[in-house]
């Protein structure tokens, strides 16, 4: 089981080179990846989004690539032919029209903007492995974290259904209970009330039977511990998130019924005490990949 929150860091540095890759996670419904890189990395962008792709399936990513390149090697530089005419057919323009002495030399047209640029995508494109390479291993330390924080989640949210579970046998030990109470109450009210009076048992017995045929939760109570078998075999699984997450609904759903269906204080504080504990594993798994 995996948290979406995490941290996780690659690096590498030799002969003048270095590369940081950063990476931290937050929860998100989807996964939703940002990733801010030199300019010289934006040739193989897809194959960095593809990577994490291969490594994260849920969670708000932000990543951050640091390059250092002091290495001594050959350059590359690119001329824009076409702007450089341009330049220079604009300077003659000016001359003519304006009678400005025309001083453009090539030392000056190769300071214009765009004119001359390092082909940076020739240079860099050997790094392109051992990029990927580090975005790989960033990736993987980030799911260690997450890995070690999902670990806790679980643990603090299986606790929260060890407390669902025993509240549920309350539930189901209070339920047979009420009946026998309701026919006890309500036969004393009608002997308090008629005194001396024959009144017809039947007619107390299908009160009775009807109250409990109304009140009755025995199907909500097989659907919890239904559901509590279901959520621990997900707990076994890694991405288990979005599974619990629906499961909680089918939770909180019984529990309301059981609230709505209750005419006793005791398993009304129980049917409360089951829904607050379910809110506490629902605020929990929003953060469970």
């Amino acid at each position: 089981m995996y948290s979406m929150t995490g941290y996780g860091k690659a690096e590498y540095s030799e002969n003048g080179l270095e590369i940081i890759v950063e990476m931290k996670s937050v929860n998100n419904r989807f996964l939703d990846f940002n990733g801010k890189y030199p300019r010289a990395f934006v040739s193989f962008e897809d194959a960095i989004r593809k990577t994490v792709q291969s490594k994260l399936a849920r969670g708000r990513v932000d990543m951050f690539v640091t390059l250092n390149d002091n290495r001594e090697r050959a350059v590359s530089l690119s001329v824009d032919e076409a702007l450089a005419k341009a330049y220079v057919k604009a300077a003659e323009k000016i001359f003519l029209e304006t009678g400005v002495e025309n001083d453009l030399t090539a030392s000056v047209l190769m300071r214009m903007p765009n004119v001359v640029s390092e082909d940076a995508e020739k240079n860099e494109e050997d790094l392109k492995d051992l990029v990927l390479k580090l975005v790989s291993e960033a990736c993987d330390n980030l799911n260690q974290m997450r890995k070690t924080e999902g670990e806790k989640l679980e643990a603090e949210i299986l606790s929260h259904l060890s407390i669902i579970e025993k509240t549920v046998d309350k539930i189901k030990a209070r339920a047979p209970e009420i009946k026998n109470e309701y026919r006890e109450k309500l036969k004393a009210r009608i002997e308090e009330f008629l005194e001396d009076v024959k009144y017809d048992e039947t007619r107390l017995l299908n009160e009775v039977a009807f109250f409990a045929d109304k009140s009755n939760i025995d199907e909500e109570i097989a659907r919890l511990y239904s559901h509590i078998s279901q959520f621990k075999k997900i707990c076994e699984g890694e991405l288990a998130g979005r599974k619990l997450d629906f499961l909680v609904q089918e939770f909180n759903r019984e529990a309301n019924t059981i609230c709505s269906k209750a005419n006793d204080a005791e398993l009304t504080s129980y049917a409360l005490e089951l829904k607050c504990e379910i809110e506490k594993i629902r605020e929990q798994i929003q953060n469970l990949e």
